[in-house]
């Protein structure tokens, strides 16, 4: 069943035609670039600043580029996403003020800057970083637009690209300035990442037996029970990971007053039993959404990244 056959089962009544927006077209497509979602790509530093290399005016510069060349990708995908959805959007009672939908960006036009982006990007990122930073580029966009096209249809695979997009974000910095990246860290990263992902899905679901208005087709293929063990398995992980991440790699000599890294493990713990909170209750949505809504969540993680902050300076 498509997109599209699901919303008019759930909205019998054509939604009204969304309202025009303020701005044109450059504004437009702006919005279609989602810069809220910008703030995901900050992962491109996880993996130098776990390796304590970051603040170098080599590295920062380097990360800044790859900052803007996975945000430039993910433009790229969500002008192509809102292109191709146009008509499914029209009938959503939230997703018809997108401006592709709305009409304040044509349909075409999308399509031509969300594939000049997608072709930019890589050619950019050949020129001026590593090979392997091209390569991982190109693959993001292969597999998002896949995802797009396909494969947020299919079961599972859904929540593995979505996971893998994330992974890809904190594996690109430690690519872009060679750094060896940690079978730890990228365990940690990833099923943190599934966690996340699985936990906003669970609460889709739930809001969607609630009839709060959910409509993702693919939702109606999971079961809240299969979705809450996704989440909770994912934590589980992501905490075992952590924690031997943080023993091995403080296992090395210091000369800090304190073990920071061992100690950053309580509250990344913390941080994981406080998100699982929201999860639990079916509003987990976007991270970033639940991390600034939240301030004891918030709190909880400054206080990691300073304990991790004091390990990697060895304080």
């Amino acid at each position: 069943m498509t997109d599209t056959a699901v919303l008019h089962q759930r909205a019998p009544e054509q939604q009204p035609p969304a309202p025009p927006r303020k701005g044109g077209l450059a504004a437009g497509l702006l919005r279609t670039a989602r810069p809220r979602q910008w703030v995901k790509n900050v992962l491109v530093v996880a993996a130098p600043a776990a390796a304590g290399e970051l603040f170098s005016r080599h590295a920062l510069t380097r990360l800044a580029l790859v900052f803007v060349l996975f945000t430039v990708c993910a433009a790229a995908v969500y002008l192509v996403n809102d292109a191709r959805d146009a008509e499914a959007d029209r009938a959503h009672p939230v997703k018809r003020h997108r401006p592709v939908a709305a009409g304040q960006v044509p349909v075409p036009v999308a399509y031509a800057v969300g594939g000049a982006l997608g072709v930019l990007a890589p050619v950019v990122a050949a020129w001026l970083c590593p090979p392997a930073v091209a390569s991982l580029l190109a693959a993001y966009l292969f597999m998002q637009l896949a995802y797009c096209v396909s494969l947020k249809h299919v079961l599972v695979v859904d929540l593995a690209v979505v996971t893998t997009g994330f992974l890809m974000r904190a594996m690109i910095g430690g690519l872009a300035l060679g750094i060896p990246l940690s079978r730890w860290f990228l365990i940690t990263t990833g099923f943190g990442a599934l966690f996340m992902v699985s936990a906003k899905r669970y609460s889709e679901a739930v809001q969607m037996a609630a009839n709060a208005g959910a409509t993702r087709a693919l939702l109606t293929e999971y079961t809240t029970g299969y979705l809450r063990f996704v989440w909770q398995l994912a934590a589980g992980v992501a905490v075992v990971a952590y924690c031997l991440w943080a023993m091995e790699e403080g296992g090395v000599p210091h000369t800090s007053v304190l073990p920071w890294r061992q100690l950053s493990m309580v509250a990344f713990i913390l941080a994981i039993l406080r998100y699982a909170v929201f999860a639990d209750r079916g509003t987990a949505g976007e991270p970033e959404d639940v991390v600034l809504r939240d301030r004891a969540l918030a709190l909880i993680g400054l206080v990691w990244v300073a304990m991790y902050g004091l390990a990697v300076a060895n304080w």
